[in-house]
């Protein structure tokens, strides 16, 4: 297929660094086959290579996030997010998605080439690990990456004020966010220096430096590598962000993906070419929802009403997975059909329609939810001692009922109620005053801050940006800085900053007490 040739479908964005949400990849386990699938056959590579499957790791039910697996062997988070991305289009494609193009973002590009039909899911997942450890035995194993709220040129003058010969701009996600990459020494710097000019800053979950002059060394011994993989034609086209242009059928990968070690991800330009060509569909598909956040501000300005940005493994409000909707939201633009039959109707009544599935649905689901509830606390209580009626109050597990009805099949997470503490601030005032500043920071009306409104899938705010009203709002509290393991992550929604904020205040006037 040349670059020119273009099916009427959605451009799929995969994720790179940080794209990965264990909970989401979970809850689209339970109800897509092709979760599975994809990481039965990562699984084969897996127990060859290191005698571990992946999918007791990511899809057994617990608490596997990405800050977990940066804790276990390298190769864990880097065919984790590899993973989620395959997963996530083999489940689009399943309901009918023809994209017009895929695009990665760093590690991303791989998906997006397995994804395109390059390479087998086998092979794509040994040049992940490949890559993985010839960068863990270079120098940028022990380095790190800031995202910095400014753009590209601002953020090369902060390069060269360091003057380290390894710190260098790794990516340019638009032109108020620019990704830095080097040792930790030299990041670290970078960050003060930010700091001192009141340029907002984030750490990225990374295990090294990716896109850094210091993997030069090892860029021909990677591509010696790549050149053993078979190569088939690509059935769909791919653009790189990287090389800045189409591959071609009969380009050889392997220079390419060596230069991926060293080159900056110009994700920004990408977007901007890709809509300049036409398309107004992007798709991020992989965990977390971060590109689908950055492309609206890539294409600020350009883009018309017509622009559509949907996410696919993530988690929205009340902690619902996000592909349901998205789907949803395909099949509304005529980009996707019914897909595979609804799997809790073809387990329980497959000889009901849809649509008769679906009323008997919205009208029993209250009842079959508290049915469900309590035979699961009953099941627990024998195993553990702690989920039964007597269970103290903080240890119990306490189902919150959605707000919004639910579709057939679409999941909800379960979650813990917390007992609060006895000193605490008023919450009411200091939602009020955080809201304020917030509002006043970003220009936004007050109105849209709600306590559930997700900051940066719904509203648009970055992390960097997060992380500087954050520390704005610490200042204003007198709350010290936080320790160096804190996740913003955890953190997604004002209402949980202003618990976080709360918290805080309380520890320190009761220290001040005490």
């Amino acid at each position: 297929m040349t670059t020119n040739e273009r099916a009427r479908g959605p451009v799929l964005l995969f994720p790179g660094q940080g794209g990965y949400d264990g909970a989401a990849l979970r809850l689209a386990h339970h109800v897509h086959p092709q979760v599975g699938e994809v990481f039965e056959r990562i699984d084969t590579v897996t127990l060859e290579l290191f005698g571990r499957r992946l999918s007791d790791v990511v899809l057994k039910d617990g608490t596997a996030e990405l800050t977990g697996l940066l804790q276990d062997e390298p190769w864990v988070s880097q065919l984790a997010i590899f993973g989620a991305g395959l997963a996530a289009h083999r489940v689009l494609a399943a309901h009918g998605v023809r994209p017009a193009a895929l695009a990665g973002h760093s590690l991303g590009e791989v998906t997006a080439m397995v994804a395109a039909g390059a390479c087998t899911v086998e092979d794509g997942a040994r040049i992940v690990v490949r890559r993985t450890e010839l960068i863990a035995g270079s120098a940028a194993a022990d380095g790190a990456m800031i995202a910095v709220g400014t753009g590209p040129e601002r953020a090369g003058h902060l390069v060269g004020l360091i003057g380290h010969r390894h710190l260098a701009v790794a990516g340019e996600n638009h032109e108020g966010q620019t990704i830095l990459s080097g040792p930790r020494q030299a990041v670290d710097r970078a960050r003060a220096a930010a700091a001192a000019v009141r340029l907002g800053c984030a750490d990225l979950e990374v295990p090294f430096a990716f896109h850094n002059p210091s993997l030069a060394g090892v860029a021909s011994e990677f591509a010696a590598y790549v050149r053993r993989i078979p190569r088939q034609p690509m059935v769909v086209p791919v653009y790189s962000p990287i090389l800045g242009r189409f591959y071609e059928n009969d380009t050889d990968l392997a220079g390419p993906l060596a230069e991926h070690l060293t080159r900056p991800v110009r994700f920004s330009a990408a977007v901007r070419e890709l809509y300049e060509r036409g398309e107004r569909v992007f798709v991020e598909v992989g965990g977390r929802a971060t590109l689908s956040s950055l492309v609206p501000k890539a294409l600020r300005g350009i883009a018309g009403e017509d622009l559509s940005v949907l996410s696919t493994l993530s988690v929205g409000r009340n902690d619902r997975l996000r592909l349901p909707e998205t789907l949803a939201a395909l099949r509304a633009l005529g980009l996707a059909t019914a897909g595979d039959p609804d799997p809790l109707r073809d387990y329980f009544a497959p000889g009901l329609t849809p649509d008769e599935f679906g009323a008997f649905w919205a009208a029993n689901r209250s009842e079959i939810d508290e049915l469900v509830g309590r035979r699961l606390a009953a099941f627990q209580a024998p195993r553990n001692g702690t989920g039964g009626k007597n269970a103290p109050a903080a240890l119990r597990q306490v189902t919150v009922p959605a707000e919004d009805e639910a579709l057939p099949g679409q999941l909800s997470l379960r979650t813990t109620v917390p007992v609060p503490d006895p000193v605490r601030p008023d919450t009411e005032s200091l939602f009020a005053e955080v809201r304020a500043l917030y509002a006043t920071a970003l220009e936004y009306p007050e109105e849209v801050f709600t306590p559930d409104a997700l900051l940066e899938a719904e509203l648009g705010v970055d992390s960097v940006k997060q992380m500087e009203l954050l520390s704005r709002a610490s200042e204003q509290y007198g709350i010290p800085p936080r320790a160096s393991g804190f996740r913003l992550s955890d953190h997604d929604t004002l209402g949980k900053i202003v618990t976080l904020l709360r918290e805080e205040l309380g520890r320190e006037r009761a220290g001040a007490a005490a």
